[in-house]
């Protein structure tokens, strides 16, 4: 059976066809060639999807909201698309991780896509597969794309801070704030979610976090506070209003265009760094780069001049010898 051209792929993907949205997500998260052709094949058919980004530590119930903003999306009739994100997991391939099987309940709902995505080698990691792999849920039609991640560690708090919209999820009890500003979840959330309300400390849980605003320098928007039950769809109604009040905010003020350049600021910035690491490692290699250990090693020449030979022998340009005095 011959295997589709990346071509192909994103013809049918923009079609609606599930099996090759999967395909073309593998492909962007495997990386390569092939995934650099499937992003610029993709590219200019996206920019219309709203991202929404839910992040919160193990046990937050991250899975159970997700499938009931599921439900609630689907209920207006809109098509949506879900990327549950483990850093912490050596594979994917599409299978549904943990806690998340309650989502196969969509499974055969032609307008759901649901897709773990797992570190598998891509250069950049998933801070660049990620990205990706929303814009083919954006070419393929999808207005809505939830990213769940699976904790509140620094590759989790990025990927759901790139979102248009950032939820984070807690509990009642949750713990003390400093840790939560540790993790920098007060900078990233819009939107904050007490779920599993039907347990105590709700309201002391809300008193803090609103005291940690308070504390916080002001914003344009503060995050609102929403109470939930996930597994009863308790509360998913006013979590919708308050997803689509912040976009509403967004596109007032003209911070989600804004939003969205410096995401790809930042996105090219990791590009660039990424493929001038792979460089730099394919210098760092072979018998130029023994040769000058040796040297160096043998006080024959010191290891700013070796090193701008490598860079030199690479393409790139060094930096002109070792950091002044006090600079690092």
């Amino acid at each position: 059976m011959v295997r589709p051209s990346v071509t192909e792929l994103v013809r049918r993907a923009r079609d609606g066809d599930r099996g090759a949205v999967a395909k073309l997500i593998s492909v962007v998260e495997t990386g390569g060639p092939d995934a650099l052709a499937a992003g610029a094949a993709l590219f200019p058919h996206t920019g219309r999807a709203y991202t929404v980004g839910l992040t919160g530590a193990p046990g937050a119930g991250k899975s159970s909201l997700v499938d009931a903003l599921i439900r609630r999306i689907r209920a207006d009739g809109d098509e949506v698309g879900v990327l549950a994100v483990d850093p912490t997991s050596p594979f994917s391939g599409g299978a549904i991780l943990g806690d998340r099987v309650r989502m196969q309940d969509h499974a055969l709902d032609p307008g759901v896509s649901i897709r773990s995505m797992a570190t598998r080698g891509h250069l950049g990691g998933l801070a660049l597969a990620t990205p990706q792999a929303v814009r083919v849920l954006d070419a393929a039609g999808k207005p809505w794309v939830l990213i769940e991640t699976v904790g509140v560690g620094q590759v989790e708090v990025e990927i759901a801070g790139a979102a248009d919209t950032t939820v984070v999820v807690v509990t009642p009890g949750w713990g003390d704030g400093v840790q939560a500003n540790k993790a920098g979840l007060m900078e990233i959330a819009d939107l904050f979610v007490v779920n599993k309300a039907d347990r105590p400390g709700v309201e002391e849980t809300v008193r803090d976090l609103n005291l940690m605003l308070d504390l916080s320098p002001p914003r344009s928007w503060r995050p609102p506070i929403v109470p939930t039950v996930a597994v009863r769809g308790q509360g998913v109604d006013e979590l919708w209003e308050a997803i689509g009040a912040h976009r509403a905010h967004l596109e007032a003020t003209g911070e989600l265009a804004a939003r969205r350049q410096e995401r790809l600021r930042r996105e090219l910035r990791t590009i660039v760094g990424a493929r001038l690491a792979e460089r730099a490692e394919a210098a760092c290699s072979g018998s130029r780069f023994e040769r000058l250990v040796r040297e160096v090693a043998a006080r024959e020449r010191d290891p700013y001049s070796a090193a701008e030979e490598l860079l030199a022998g690479a393409g790139m340009r060094g930096a002109g010898g070792p950091p002044a005095p006090g600079s690092g």
